[in-house]
């Protein structure tokens, strides 16, 4: 689901699986890395082993999640910056077109008179 996002209930449904199964792929990254972390530490008792795998996989989450909201927050913003700055050219667009308008009726009035 890329581009632009969909409007509606069928949108706002796709938008929400498609979040819940990239979390889902950052929950098995962390996981991953975790085990990952922990194999070369051979001394480490099973329980151990899995204390520490769930402290880093909290970690990576908290750290994942911190991301997301700075990224959300940051298109949020640019969001409401690239629609304002939408409002001002349509409107400089529309005063350009009236003042061609203008200018052409102008002149066509003028022609007429000679």
């Amino acid at each position: 689901m890329s581009g632009l996002p969909e409007r509606g209930v069928a949108g706002e449904l796709g938008n929400t699986v498609e979040g819940y199964l990239l979390w889902q792929a950052r929950v098995t990254e962390a996981e991953q890395r975790a085990r990952e972390f922990v194999r070369p530490m051979e001394w480490l008792t099973t329980s151990q082993r899995a204390e520490i795998e769930c402290h880093y996989v909290a970690d990576s989450l908290r750290r994942a999640r911190r991301d997301l909201e700075r990224i959300a927050a940051r298109s949020l913003s640019l969001r409401t910056e690239y629609e304002h700055r939408y409002q001002q050219l349509r409107r400089r667009c529309l005063g350009l077109a009236l003042t061609v308008c203008a200018i052409l009726t102008t002149v066509a009035t003028l022609l007429s008179d000679l």
